[in-house]
């Protein structure tokens, strides 16, 4: 992986910062798949992505991408992973992209073809 791999992900204090919110219930929307987070190799600290708020707010649809990712057995570096790969052959844009657009059935289809 990159080593701009996470340049758009947040730490949970400056998140929790900037919701005005416990660090302690952004670590408990990440266990209860209420978030995407990620860690880098070998770190202990969560981040999480940016595009996954829209605003203050975590988009509608994250849970349901996290659920589809448990499901078929993906840890949170895979899931990552899928969600900023390239939308098709050298595409400069990337899947979490088909959110920001209100696409949001075509990215739980892509986790789950996982």
């Amino acid at each position: 992986m990159s080593t701009t791999a996470y340049e758009d992900c947040l730490p949970g204090t400056w998140l929790a910062d900037r919701l005005a919110i416990d660090p302690f219930l952004i670590d408990a929307m990440r266990r209860d798949g209420e978030l995407v987070a990620v860690r880098k190799p070998g770190s202990t600290e969560w981040l999480y992505p940016g595009w996954q708020f829209d605003g203050q707010q975590p988009r509608p649809v994250i849970p349901r991408i996290v659920r589809a990712a448990r499901e078929k057995g993906l840890d949170e570096a895979r899931l990552y992973t899928i969600l900023t790969a390239p939308l098709g052959l050298g595409g400069e844009r990337r899947v979490y992209e088909l959110l920001l657009e209100g696409r949001e059935d075509e990215v739980v289809e892509l986790v789950r073809a996982g």
